[in-house]
């Protein structure tokens, strides 16, 4: 076989082969055992019928194509790998000499992975965020975790700004009142303006067992956007009232006999957070710093299939939250125009960083053993609430070993960066690289609250 690689651009490259029938052996075997398994030759058995006969009774030109079909993919792959090209597409193969029992000739026309190196990137600088905790910052999380605690306790007077109250509306348009528009026993609190507009000022100054109407716009369902006059009758007002921040309550929400061990856990929780929130911000600004850096040419159908693919999952994602694209994009406060192209760009960035790092991987010869993927499929399993068994053999059938493969080994060159890069915070602090263990960095920011059966919620009581 005879290869010439010639390269259509940086990105693309087209190789003709030739090669001599008698290499071609393989493919006409498996063909005639094929064919001879589909046609009934009279005095032959079923896949018995002679080469000759199955050429005379089908035709030696579907013969022929048959045995292209099968030879020309097999023969690529050989070719790809003998030159070396990195194919990242599907080939375009085109047939230019097909001369019977003399010689076979075609083209495969392919995008490649862009040839460069990876230069500058030990020593690269960082700046992430301080990690530094303030004290109104745990104040907020003990706050947050004191609301847990808060109990609902009813008032004899007129509502007014934070106070739960259970309620029924009813709407009307031009008098006519409207059946489908219509709710009873709803709790809500006011001056959170979560549901209508103009229904907390309409609710402050209302006792139980009083109503008030007013003008607004409804929202949602069949009437959406129609101004109606709506009807709120209160049924309770009941006050939140939230533990005092004292040891009792220490004892209460925690394990902690003080306040202040609760404090103290409470910060320590937060520096933790801080500080891995600061590694995967290192790693980001690195990588966005490395590929602005480093300037290559990327295969547009590359970039159109992570366009494809980025679009594909926000529709995805709008779907199931049962948002239009519409409505996504006016609460971005973007156009049309302007979400194409921070899409188009984001992609390209994607598509970029991963060449990136898989020529990084090539350079420092990276590469990913049993352990460590069997690591990466336990910990997408988990993230995915599916058995890593499950997700190991979705992976096997699906073929995308190579893919779980690529990202293991990608990590390992990210970690590679974040290594030999020099990460200090905006207050000139230098960061170390080893990151806190922890099982679930979210719930780091405030300890666990167990809560006992005398001691009920607020959105419990307000539920009931």
């Amino acid at each position: 076989m005879k290869t010439d690689v010639e390269e259509l651009s940086p990105t693309r490259v087209k190789l003709t082969i030739e090669v001599p029938f008698e290499e071609l052996d393989h493919a006409f075997d498996v063909t005639y055992k094929s064919l001879a398994k589909q046609v009934r030759i009279k005095g032959f058995r079923p896949g018995k019928a002679p080469a000759r006969l199955i050429d005379r009774y089908i035709g030696r030109g579907a013969v022929l194509s048959e045995a292209v079909n099968h030879a020309v993919p097999e023969l690529y792959n050989e070719a790809v790998q003998k030159e070396d090209v990195f194919a990242l597409s599907q080939p375009e193969f085109e047939i230019t000499k097909l001369e019977d029992g003399q010689e076979l000739a075609f083209t495969a026309e392919v995008d490649i992975r862009p040839k460069f190196e990876v230069t500058d990137y030990e020593g690269l600088e960082v700046t992430v965020d301080d990690a530094e905790v303030t004290d109104e910052q745990v104040d907020d999380q003990v706050n947050n975790l004191r609301e847990r605690f808060a109990t609902l306790t009813g008032a004899d007077r007129p509502a007014k700004k934070g106070d739960h109250v259970s309620i029924d509306l009813s709407a009307a348009i031009d008098g006519e009142k409207l059946e489908d528009v219509q709710a009873s026993g709803v709790s809500y609190e006011i001056g959170t303006n979560t549901m209508l507009e103009g229904l907390d000022d309409a609710l402050e100054g209302l006792s139980a067992g009083e109503s008030a109407t007013f003008a607004t716009k409804l929202v949602g369902g069949e009437y959406e956007g129609r101004d109606a006059d709506v009807t709120v009758t209160v049924h309770s007002v009941k006050v939140k009232e939230l533990p005092e921040l004292d040891d009792e309550f220490a004892q209460l929400a925690s394990e902690f006999d003080t306040i202040e061990e609760l404090r103290a856990d409470v910060r320590s929780r937060m520096e933790q957070v801080r500080r891995i929130q600061q590694l995967s911000q290192a790693r980001d600004r690195a990588l966005e710093k490395l590929v602005d850096s480093i300037d290559i040419p990327l295969p547009e159908s590359i970039v159109d299939e992570e366009i494809t693919r980025r679009r594909d999952s926000l529709e995805q994602q709008l779907t199931q939250s049962g948002l239009t694209k519409e409505a996504y994009l006016e609460s971005r406060e973007q156009t049309e125009e302007e979400f194409e192209e921070e899409l188009t760009k984001g992609a390209r960035s994607a598509v970029k960083a991963g060449f990136i790092l898989d020529q990084l991987a090539i350079q420092e010869e990276l590469s990913a053993g049993n352990e460590e993927l069997t690591q990466y499929v336990v910990e997408q399993a988990q993230r995915m609430g599916v058995s890593p068994d499950q997700l190991a053999q979705h992976l096997v059938q699906s073929n995308q070993i190579r893919v779980a493969y690529t990202e293991v080994v990608r990590s390992k060159a990210m970690d590679l960066i974040i290594e030999k890069a020099k990460v200090v915070d905006e207050s000139g602090n230098e960061v170390k690289q080893d990151a806190p263990e922890t099982e679930e960095a979210e719930e780091a920011e405030a300890p666990a609250a167990e809560e006992t059966p005398e001691q009920e919620s607020a959105a419990e009581t307000e539920e009931k």
